[in-house]
């Protein structure tokens, strides 16, 4: 376990020049004075975690142990090594998804990539095989092991059992959900007793997720369809939603509802479609879409921020009508996957991209998220997929090289991995983000191609402060902590694009000196008071 006996911890997430490294300093002496208060909260945050869609299946159930225990330990992990190195990212949240036994179907699915068809528990004759999707419960069972506090569970399509077409995906183009009319209730029972199964393993599920991605239309040419997925507009949400509610409420399970896992951030608050103005419509009271008052429901939305990150102005733009709408309605705000699908990683460049460049990218996008959406949770798509570490890794935290059949094969870290890890590391469930001033009056947009920081702390006296350097040039800073001594020393964690530096722990220093950031980097500083 990653911890630290002490009055006060403080962990930057910061890009810092570590002395005798052959760093250049940087010419201008005057640093960047960041003031932290530790009684100025914002946000607690629940969570940082991520998906093990689609390849948990073959890993989990296929490769061999010391591998898959491996991967394993760079997702959940929050022990360090002999050198006082992390062993992994220490994720607080895990996503689970329930199949629509595409896999079952065979060719018959209609979908494409055997390795995105996925097993359902329903028999055809109503009844259940629990022995079904071995890989990914093997993942359940080991984020479990370390101690990760948020399973959540997640459908991109009822069971094919139960929608229109008997696929697990669309052909008519119609936005509307694929489910029978007649079988909300059958499917929201389904996913409870999945719920209870699990529960009964001792694998809890905290959160269920009903819906994905409803904007979709999840639309695809017989043989040629890429995934299980349904489209739902927001009365069909609504209804689905309530009877997961009541089914829930009948099998005596406490697990909560999130929702409507919003195909886009712009979709919560805008947009003009069957599934728009989510928060509005699920939230307003006044709505006859309206779920607040259910027992499962927390005053939550949950969106992806995917295609909203092309340049810095309108990512920051998006972000700050999420907050808006959410404290308007009196909900919480999650984001809940993210990639690069898009190609705003790419900075207006068509180069490849490094490993650091998507690394520093992935970082900036959950500083946003955190900052100015007041994102209470962050978790990514995917945690591994088929692809190299070097460039372009805009898809995984884990780049795998499987073989033909997928039962064993290569894998890599990527410095996604690692870059996410500066958040998911150290600032745990329960700590609260905190308002900082910072002394070049930076507004988000004009920090996010310079120093980009935000702060966190705990119950117990923690402050997490997290930097991004994202400049071609070393930069220095100075904290102010009101409350801690200016001798304080910190220990560093550092993520550079040099092949060591993963989160790689370095010797210490004292606070009351300036910080040298080197050139587009992460470190942590772990500061004892």
């Amino acid at each position: 376990m990653f911890y630290c006996r002490c009055r006060f911890l403080l962990f930057f997430t910061l890009t810092l020049l570590l002395p005798g490294l052959g760093w250049a300093q940087q010419q201008n002496p005057k640093p960047l004075l960041i003031t932290v208060d530790l009684k100025k909260k914002a946000q607690t945050i629940n969570n940082f975690g991520a998906a093990g869609c689609w390849y948990a299946e073959g890993i989990g159930k296929h490769w061999p142990a010391e591998k898959k225990e491996r991967i394993a330990e760079l997702l959940f992990s929050r022990e360090v090594d002999a050198q006082g190195n992390p062993k992994g990212i220490g994720l607080s949240a895990w996503r689970f998804n329930i199949g629509g036994g595409t896999a079952e179907q065979g060719d018959s699915s209609g979908i494409r990539d055997v390795n995105r068809r996925v097993e359902g528990f329903l028999n055809n004759d109503g009844s259940y095989n629990w022995n079904k999707q071995p890989g990914q419960t093997w993942f359940l069972q080991k984020a479990k092991q370390y101690g990760v506090e948020n399973l959540i569970a997640f459908a991109n399509t009822p069971p094919v059992q139960y929608t229109q077409n008997g696929l697990g995906f669309k052909t008519t183009k119609d936005y509307r959900s694929n489910l029978q009319p007649d079988k909300y209730e059958a499917y929201t029972n389904f996913l409870a007793e999945v719920l209870r199964h699990y529960e009964g393993k001792g694998l809890g599920f905290k959160y269920i997720s009903p819906v994905n991605e409803p904007q979709w239309d999840w639309t695809g040419k017989f043989g040629e369809a890429k995934q299980e997925g349904t489209p739902w507009q927001n009365p069909e949400i609504a209804r689905v939603v309530r009877a997961l509610d009541n089914s829930l409420t009948t099998k005596k399970l406490a697990t909560q509802i999130i929702l409507p896992e919003a195909a886009k951030l712009t979709y919560l608050y805008g947009e003009k479609a069957p599934a728009a103005r989510q928060t509005q419509q699920f939230f307003g009271k006044g709505s006859p879409s309206h779920l607040g008052n259910l027992k499962h429901v927390p005053p939550l939305v949950v969106g992806h921020s995917y295609f909203t990150d092309e340049g810095d102005s309108a990512i920051v733009a998006v972000r700050q009508q999420v907050a808006d709408t959410a404290r308007h309605y009196g909900v919480r705000f999650w984001q809940s996957e993210y990639s690069m699908l898009a190609d705003g990683f790419r900075e207006g460049t068509k180069a490849r991209r490094t490993a650091m460049d998507c690394g520093l990218f992935l970082a900036k996008l959950i500083h946003q998220d955190l900052t100015v959406a007041n994102a209470a949770a962050w978790q990514f798509w995917n945690a591994f997929e088929p692809g190299r570490a070097e460039f372009d890794t805009r898809y995984y935290l884990i780049a795998l090289q499987p073989n033909a059949t997928h039962t064993d094969g290569n894998y890599q870290q990527t410095k996604n991995l690692w870059a996410l890890g500066h958040y998911s590391l150290f600032i745990r469930p329960g700590m609260h983000r905190l308002n900082i001033n910072r002394s070049d009056k930076l507004n988000p947009v004009a920090a996010a191609q310079k120093v980009m920081v935000s702060a966190y702390t705990g119950q117990k006296g923690e402050l997490v402060v997290v930097a991004i350097n994202y400049e071609p040039e070393a930069r220095n800073l100075q904290l102010a902590a009101k409350g801690m001594n200016k001798g304080t020393t910190y220990q560093r964690y550092v993520t550079t694009a040099s092949p060591d530096d993963n989160l790689k722990r370095y010797p210490g220093g004292k606070l009351n000196q300036a910080i040298s950031l080197p050139p587009r980097s992460i470190t942590t500083l772990v500061v004892k008071d």
